[in-house]
């Protein structure tokens, strides 16, 4: 999920974020420092990945954890580079396999770039049920599928993509070309009908959009569009105006971080700038803010030589607890139905927990940071995307894992970007939550 970065958009939510934060975050510094947020070091953490020609321009955006149910320590945990394509590594962070993004469809054509990663597991295929890994190509505005067979020979993952498979936002190639493309992504089971959806957003706009999961011939997937809802881009305030968080002309305030609450067919989308809406999965009914980040309904102003936003004053009717960008979304599921939901609040390096239970209100329960372990092992900045699985993970991690992306891994030289991804034992964050 996408990080405040020059390579992204060095434009106004980025001086917005920075500015209103300080002030947000200045008027509270008494209470943090009285109760600070709890922090949880990593176990280990993937190689470095560079975001340069060098590097072949790999970005680590967004993780997802398979569970090799046989065998659970040889699970995986399947990310997301970018144009660096798809990564999967073991549980102690060593890569496993690596996939390239497609190649550009011309010369002045965007090439593949995979942004988001979700798991779907026993989908019916003509040839027999398969777990996939599900990932947003935004370069060609497509999903595509990679089936996932822990022994095959040369690699895990599989491309299963019909070659059909049509733009998911786009009516043609020089639509795609402008990247106003496929997202978010979120995978979800109906378990009424037993049928398999995607959902998945759209960069620079509001858009979401459900598309069933389809069998092709020969074992391949598709998919086709079901709906598409549109969140707001402008909310009106209590003091009666209206505001759009501020961003380049042209943009809307995107969502990019979603996951779905399997027990009840809850979706959860983030818009970077506004907060945490809850809806439901076939996007029907009416769609509400859990959480709001801190720069809600401040204005300001995009100014062209800069590509920065100038804020105004705070009308103080933000939230507390998520500083924008709000980015990655997971579930930490628990058997009696509790648990939480998880969000990467990128602009301050925290993650806020919310009750989970389903039928409730989605109160704040709570927040930690992912801190350095010492040595080199640093801990997560600028996190955009982020996976917890609540279930036994082999002798490393008997309590599960949450995996998430570092927008600054450290030491660095300073000049060549450099992400990768964190594995944290899952049962010190549920400590660190109940603490």
């Amino acid at each position: 999920m996408t990080r405040h970065c020059p390579t992204r958009r060095a434009i106004g939510s980025v001086a917005l974020a920075l500015t209103t934060v300080l002030a947000a975050v200045a008027a509270t510094t008494a209470t943090a420092a009285a109760d600070p947020l709890p922090g949880v070091a990593p176990r280990a953490e993937t190689p470095v990945l560079h975001d340069d020609d060098a590097g072949g321009n790999a970005d680590a955006d967004d993780p997802a954890i398979w569970r090799d149910a046989a065998h659970p320590e040889r699970s995986l945990v399947i990310a997301t580079a970018k144009e660096g394509g798809l990564r999967a590594y073991d549980l102690d962070a060593r890569p496993v396999q690596s996939i390239a993004a497609p190649p550009a469809e011309g010369p002045d054509d965007a090439p593949g770039r995979f942004n988001n990663v979700d798991l779907i597991s026993g989908l019916k295929l003509s040839d027999g049920a398969a777990d996939l890994a599900v990932t947003s190509d935004r370069g060609n505005d497509r999903l595509r599928f990679y089936r996932i067979d822990r022994d095959r020979p040369g690699g895990p993952l599989t491309d299963v993509t019909d070659p059909a498979a049509p733009p998911v936002f786009s009516a043609d190639q020089d639509e795609i070309d402008e990247q106003r493309t496929a997202y978010g992504l979120a995978t979800w089971r109906d378990r009424a009908s037993g049928r398999s959806y995607a959902l998945v957003s759209r960069r620079e706009r509001t858009s979401v959009a459900l598309l069933e999961l389809v069998p092709g011939q020969g074992g391949k997937v598709t998919y086709r569009k079901v709906r598409t809802l549109d969140l707001p881009s402008s909310f009106r305030l209590p003091n009666g105006t209206s505001w759009t968080p501020c961003a380049e002309p042209g943009e809307l305030p995107q969502v990019e971080g979603m996951v779905v609450d399997p027990a009840d067919g809850t979706l959860y989308a983030g818009q970077e700038d506004v907060g945490i809406w809850r809806l439901r999965a076939d996007l029907t009914g009416e769609p509400r803010l859990v959480d709001k980040v801190r720069e809600y309904g401040v204005p300001g102003v995009y100014d062209e030589e800069t590509e920065e936003c100038t804020p105004g004053a705070d009308p103080g009717y933000g939230g507390r607890r998520i500083t924008a960008d709000v980015e990655g979304l997971t579930l930490i599921e628990e058997s009696d139905g509790d648990g939480h939901l998880l969000a990467s609040s990128q602009g301050d390096n925290t993650f806020a927990a919310y009750d989970r239970e389903p039928g409730d209100h989605n109160e704040y329960e709570g927040g930690f940071r992912v801190t350095p372990a010492g040595g080199a092992l640093d801990g997560s900045e600028e996190c955009d995307g982020a996976a917890a699985l609540n279930a036994p993970l082999g002798p490393e991690y008997p309590h599960g894992l949450l995996v998430v992306q570092d927008g600054h891994d450290a030491p660095g030289d300073g000049e060549r970007p450099a992400t990768n991804f964190k594995f944290v034992d899952l049962g010190k964050v549920r400590d660190a939550l109940d603490d």
